[in-house]
């Protein structure tokens, strides 16, 4: 991962912390640009298309969830969210909005950059894993169900889909290995380059996103089914 090239926007109103965490990124070779309100970062997120955000859940203007919201859909990259809250709604309602992962607050410098280096290390390590798995195959196609890996566009009966990155690396992986189950440890050890936890629920709050961006029933799926005890499976024969 070449760092000199990866810019980060920080949107985080507390001016003290942003400087500490500009200056401590900056040293580890990061290009560090700050947005101290929330309703002046989608504007700015969508317009600079920075290589990650790191937002801040409370913020003046728009709260960070809004924000999350607003620039999914125009901004592909990583969203890392900074949260102070304990509870644990917030931060699957920040998931669910799009997001790639979050960190507590108060949030020691070198933890925030292991985190940053991990989620820009998945993100290299899916494209590379999975360029591996279909060399020659670019496209699959599934019934109506389109998946461009080069563009990383996806289609059903011919409306596109808007995914985030983390959506659309889940439904390559899956995808790729229609008629299989997939287990968490190993979805988790493909897209995050670590083991299963048995607590994080990144992967299944993605799942569900797919369903709903895919028209799967949430209740009894079908396209995107849960094998308890196992893991998923994507179904081929469920796309026409």
């Amino acid at each position: 991962m070449d760092q000199d090239k990866k810019t980060i926007l920080l949107v985080e109103d507390d001016i003290r912390l942003a400087d500490l965490v500009s200056e401590y990124l900056a040293a580890q070779g990061f290009i560090i640009n700050v947005e101290y309100r929330g309703d002046t970062a989608v504007t700015r997120i969508i317009r600079e298309q920075p290589d990650m955000v790191i937002l801040d859940l409370m913020l003046p203007g728009k709260d960070g969830l809004s924000v999350c919201r607003d620039v999914r859909n125009d901004y592909p990259g990583p969203i890392l969210i900074l949260t102070a809250k304990e509870d644990d709604m917030d931060q699957v309602a920040g998931l669910e909005l799009g997001a790639d992962d979050y960190v507590k607050k108060p949030v020691e410098p070198r933890v925030l950059l292991a985190r940053i280096r991990a989620v820009f290390r998945r993100a290299d390590r899916t494209v590379n894993q999975t360029a591996k798995v279909d060399t020659k195959q670019e496209k699959l196609c599934f019934g109506t169900l389109e998946i461009a890996f080069t563009s990383r566009e996806v289609s059903m009966k011919g409306r596109p889909i808007e995914l985030s990155t983390t959506e659309f690396d889940l439904l390559w992986l899956l995808a790729s290995n229609s008629g299989k189950v997939l287990d968490r440890d190993h979805i988790y050890r493909t897209l995050k380059g670590i083991e299963y936890d048995g607590q994080d629920r990144s992967m299944d709050v993605a799942v569900s996103r797919l369903r709903k961006k895919l028209e799967d029933d949430p209740h009894k799926p079908f396209r995107i089914k849960t094998v308890w005890g196992s893991g998923y499976l994507f179904v081929e024969t469920a796309w026409s």
